[in-house]
């Protein structure tokens, strides 16, 4: 009997139900974010909204001198994108490429290393950003409507805690290790 079961708590059948739910419903989460993202702006994908809102948020940071900003007008490196969203480095050109060439994003030289470029908002950039922005808190107060306020701040805390210990440092925990192979010429019974 594990400690929950003894304390009232879900038991591993519960729990290993709930879990199944969580992720199937996850999945449809992320569906429909992709599909509805596309609708919100045809070019944008919702890889590319995120990476326009985290450029937004480090030129936000270096305005109102919060930690974590760069101090150099906002901006960062792809390489610190792909680093920041766990993404794979060519995942990451290519959607900076497209946002490059529909001039959303702007690269220039840092001004402590000019052989580093940085990433930054364009007017346009930001407009397209403000634009999805409000159609998306839209479309959430809508589907939200009828929650209560209580229900909403639960689930707030709960996704927030969620993404917590998803983005934690030593997220995802080690696999465990493979049981050992057999001893060459033992049988599998």
């Amino acid at each position: 009997m594990s400690a929950r079961e003894d304390e009232g708590g879900p038991g591993p059948v519960e729990t290993t139900e709930a879990v199944e739910t969580i992720q199937r419903e996850m999945t449809v989460f992320a569906r429909r974010a992709r599909a509805a993202a596309g609708r919100l702006h045809p070019e944008l994908s919702l890889v590319s909204y995120t990476l326009l809102g985290h450029l937004e948020e480090l030129e936000e940071r270096d305005r109102g001198g919060e930690e974590g900003g760069r101090g150099e007008g906002g901006g960062c490196r792809a390489t610190d994108l792909a680093a920041h969203y766990a993404l794979d480095k060519s995942t990451v050109s290519r959607q900076v490429s497209a946002l490059e060439r529909a001039a959303l994003i702007e690269r220039r030289q840092a001004p402590d290393d000019h052989r580093v470029m940085l990433l930054r908002l364009t007017d346009a950039g930001r407009r397209i950003l403000a634009q999805v922005t409000g159609s998306r808190r839209t479309a959430f107060r809508e589907r939200l409507a009828g929650w209560p306020a209580e229900d909403l701040e639960r689930f707030a805390e709960y996704l927030a805690r969620y993404n917590a210990v998803a983005t934690a440092p030593d997220w995802p925990p080690p696999s465990p290790p493979s049981p050992p192979s057999p001893p060459s010429g033992a049988s599998a019974e």
